[in-house]
């Protein structure tokens, strides 16, 4: 690929968040209008959970690419919202585990399906194979970032 013919404004708009700040304001209005009291980024939280309850804070910085200080307040929301809980790691009472209330389990049913057809409207006119390509091509993209924060 010829980078020097690039168009760099798109590719900046791109990497500079509008397609995530876009897809941001259609799940948190999306969630409003159901009055689902929750932001995309504490959903975020709730669906790792719900694939695997019980996991430290740290996990969920790795896996949300959140800093420690943001995850802290997003759980301290979420527990004040009685959408988790922390408990003392049994090995280690020094790690905390997090872990789904009843309420926080709720949720999956309400917001899963909502989300499946925002990203549904977002891909509209994509072929499965584009879908896969942008979706390898960015996950190369993010590792490329990640791996270079890391030198």
């Amino acid at each position: 690929m010829n980078f020097s013919e690039l168009n760099i404004e798109m590719v900046f708009a791109l990497m500079s968040g509008k397609l995530s700040a876009a897809i941001n304001r259609k799940l948190y209005r999306s969630f409003r209008k159901l009055s689902i009291d929750i932001t995309p980024e504490q959903w975020t939280v709730l669906y790792y959970l719900w694939s695997r309850d019980g996991v430290t804070q740290q996990e969920l910085c790795n896996v949300t690419f959140k800093d420690k200080p943001s995850m802290t307040r997003l759980i301290d929301n979420l527990e004040k919202q009685q959408l988790v809980v922390r408990s003392p790691g049994v090995k280690d009472r020094r790690i905390n585990l997090i872990h789904l209330t009843d309420k926080g389990r709720e949720l999956e049913v309400a917001t899963k399906p909502l989300v499946t057809a925002i990203m549904r409207t977002a891909l509209d006119g994509f072929s499965d194979r584009e879908v896969e390509m942008a979706g390898r091509m960015l996950t190369k993209v993010f590792g490329n970032l990640k791996n270079s924060l890391e030198d």
